[in-house]
């Protein structure tokens, strides 16, 4: 009898604990792009600023897909700091939730100095994403090595003007 008590008392907890898993599994479920980009602005620091639209962004997105399937991608802080040192042109792209804000606040006034174009767009992990890596990234520069042919050149380019637009 003890046992059935036992057992009784512990089938209740247990059909608790799968309810409360069934109703979290509904949250995991929900794959990680279903922000919108009001939502993602929700979040971003107050130094964010040229800040992509909507359709810039998605347009720069589709630039770093194609761009890391091309090697033509510097991914992290670290990286496109480097490469800035040693003069490489192209596109600097950074995220503009990072939290905190002191890894990235010295990358647009070294950008300046530099005179490489940068943006930001609003979630590090749509910018993670496109960059076809499974983590959150905070910067990437999108940087056609020398010497090399970069297939996507044109998209490059309009995306540089693009952002020269938008910073003005």
């Amino acid at each position: 009898m003890g046992k059935r008590k036992s057992e009784a008392e512990g089938d209740a907890p247990k059909s608790s604990k799968k309810e409360k898993k069934g109703g979290d599994d509904d949250d995991e479920a929900a794959p990680p792009g279903v922000k919108t980009y009001e939502e993602r602005l929700a979040a971003l620091s107050p130094i964010s600023t040229p800040l992509a639209d909507e359709k810039l962004t998605k347009k720069l997105h589709k630039l770093v897909k194609k761009a890391s399937s091309a090697k033509a991608l510097r991914r992290g802080v670290k990286e496109v700091v480097k490469a800035i040192r040693k003069g490489a042109t192209g596109l600097c792209i950074i995220a503009g939730d990072i939290s905190p804000i002191d890894v990235i606040c010295h990358l647009p006034i070294f950008c300046e100095e530099k005179s490489v174009p940068y943006i930001y767009v609003p979630s590090k992990q749509d910018l993670g994403f496109a960059a076809l890596t499974k983590r959150p990234t905070s910067c990437v520069m999108v940087s056609p090595k020398a010497g090399a042919t970069f297939e996507h050149q044109d998209l490059l380019d309009k995306a540089i003007s693009l952002v020269g637009k938008d910073s003005d």
